[in-house]
């Protein structure tokens, strides 16, 4: 059944009719380009430091540890107290962090220790914030509008990976003298001070939010409470399959470490020609959240997540061998397109195939895969380009990407038989499947 569009928006468009989500993403498109030009920096102030691969797989290690370490009980407060308040204490913390790497970048220090630990204070902040943000998009918009949320969602962040990279990379060579002789920040320094600009604007956007979730676990806390994420996520072969699928890929097929060595040693292009590198996956990324917007995927969703997959880590492939920047930034764009899809088919899953008042344990689970992938991902980066180089790291990694695809659709088929994107269906799926186990 296809349902009209709200009054006032037009089809494809209709998780913006939400007061709440429209402001939610306007907090959030200013957090993750202020966050994606931090990111930057801290790649390019520490190999400027050191000139070690290894030392650029450390940055991932010291965000990834906090999410492993306070896994449950981050789970466990995004159910137990409200979702927003959680979010909003959170970034309250990464305000305290970006100063601090402010006032680090003016004494141009050269302790990547301290860097260190500052990236494992944003990593914990990030650690419970993740789950209660992802349980809080369901609250925004009606379920009839969750799976096109998803989308514009994934749409928000690409394009604020489009630019914050970019004008990461931009800030660094900021040419101002006068600003730097009276500020006494230059390269990282200035792009740490916009980065703290983009999180006072998340913050008070998120403070007007009309959504008030509440308390969604009303059990006194236990041992049994806090791991029932595990346990669901566990029996659910559809979520297990998914959330190890973007573990896997993720881990053996991510350049994104890398990326400092590919412009600098490979490419030879500076800090603006980094910032278009980590640019160029989001770029694909967003042309193809708003085609999916328009024209959303209907049916055989699990088929597509592995296609989608496959296609991911042959791109990968060829940008590991491209010795061309203009190749090199047409592979990403099309690794991007093709993660996109995955990521809304997952994050669709995620949301829909949980009950709401599991969906922060749950989130918690998906967060220490993601968080695995993306950032323990770019320690094993670093680790592999130290011993083989980084032009057979990533290649080889884009082959495991492969390999992967095809292990999980043999390991999950119930992954690959998933069908249309909706509670219905999903829970509908997870029921046959518990029958069948005789649970």
């Amino acid at each position: 059944m296809v349902h009209a569009s709200p009054k006032g928006f037009r089809r494809g468009m209709e998780a913006f009719a939400s007061r709440d989500f429209r402001r939610y993403q306007a907090a959030r498109i200013m957090a993750v380009l202020g966050a994606q030009a931090q990111s930057v920096a801290v790649a390019w102030q520490v190999y400027s430091i050191t000139h070690r691969a290894i030392d650029l797989g450390y940055t991932g290690l010291a965000l990834f540890l906090p999410g492993l370490i306070f896994l449950l009980p981050a789970g466990h407060a995004a159910d137990r107290f409200d979702r927003r308040h959680v979010i909003l204490v959170c970034y309250s913390v990464q305000v305290f962090c970006t100063g601090a790497l402010v006032e680090l970048a003016r004494r141009d220090t050269r302790n990547i220790l301290a860097i260190y630990a500052v990236l494992f204070l944003i990593g914990t902040g990030r650690a419970f914030s993740g789950p209660a943000s992802s349980a809080l998009i369901p609250h925004l918009v009606p379920e009839k509008h969750f799976v096109n949320a998803v989308t514009w969602g994934g749409a928000v962040f690409q394009l604020a990976n489009i630019t914050g990279p970019a004008l990461g990379g931009l800030l660094y060579t900021f040419p101002a003298e006068r600003f730097v002789r009276e500020s006494g920040l230059e390269g990282a320094g200035i792009v740490y001070l916009f980065t703290l600009g983009t999180l006072l604007w998340f913050l008070a956007l998120v403070g007007t939010l009309h959504v008030r979730p509440g308390r969604m676990e009303h059990r006194e806390i236990s041992l049994e409470v806090v791991l029932a994420g595990f346990r669901y996520v566990w029996r659910a072969s559809v979520l297990l399959g998914s959330f190890s699928l973007d573990l896997f890929v993720v881990l053996l097929g991510g350049a994104t470490a890398l990326m400092p060595i590919f412009a600098h040693d490979i490419l030879h292009q500076g800090p603006r020609g980094l910032g278009m590198l980590r640019a160029a996956p989001a770029v694909g990324a967003v042309m193809m959240s708003l085609a999916m917007a328009r024209f959303p995927l209907r049916r055989r969703a699990g088929r597509w997540l592995f296609v989608c997959v496959s296609i991911f880590g042959a791109a990968t492939m060829v940008f590991g061998f491209s010795r061309l920047l203009w190749l090199s930034l047409l592979s990403l764009a099309v690794a991007g397109a093709a993660d996109t899809i995955s990521v809304i088919i997952r994050g669709s899953i995620l949301q829909l195939a949980t009950p709401p008042e599991m969906r922060g344990r749950v989130s918690a689970v998906n967060s220490l895969f993601i968080g695995a992938s993306n950032e323990l991902g770019e320690f094993e980066s670093g680790l592999t380009a130290q011993w083989w180089g980084a032009v057979r790291a990533t290649v080889i990694g884009g082959v495991g990407a492969l390999a992967v695809a095809g292990l999980w659709t043999v390991f999950f088929p119930g992954l690959r038989k998933a069908d249309e994107l909706t509670a219905q269906s999903l829970r509908a799926q997870m029921l046959e499947e518990e029958e069948a186990q005789g649970l």
